[in-house]
């Protein structure tokens, strides 16, 4: 995305969405935010325009609250490398992981076939 003052930033999804400025990621006082895990593979699926000040972005994981004021936008873009330490710190002290979850009885191995015999050797 690109600034009035020509200054271009380009932001990850997960990014995004890992510090949505919505409730239900910051919380509703200081120290309440909560950190979201397996969103490694999260993407956008719609972005609306908020008056002239904000975006609403729409996440493929069904997140579509908090708006992203231009000048929040503009700090994670010009300090994203510290965010981003922040994020991996935080999932390293919690034993979380970017990836996200299987739940139990969604995931089936495929299964295992005989390999085909030969008819060579057989008398």
């Amino acid at each position: 995305m690109a600034f009035p003052d020509g200054l271009r930033v380009s932001l990850p999804c997960e990014l995004l969405r890992v510090y949505s400025p919505s409730a239900e990621v910051r919380g509703h006082g200081t120290g309440q935010r909560r950190l979201m895990t397996g969103k490694k593979y999260v993407n956008i699926q719609q972005l609306e325009l908020v008056g002239n000040y904000a975006l609403r972005i729409v996440f493929d994981d069904g997140h579509d609250t908090g708006i992203y004021a231009w000048d929040y936008l503009r700090e994670l873009g010009e300090q994203r490398e510290s965010y981003w330490q922040r994020y991996m710190t935080e999932l390293a002290a919690a034993n979380a992981s970017r990836l996200p979850s299987i739940p139990l009885g969604h995931w089936q191995p495929e299964p295992v076939t005989d390999p085909p015999q030969s008819d060579e050797g057989t008398p």
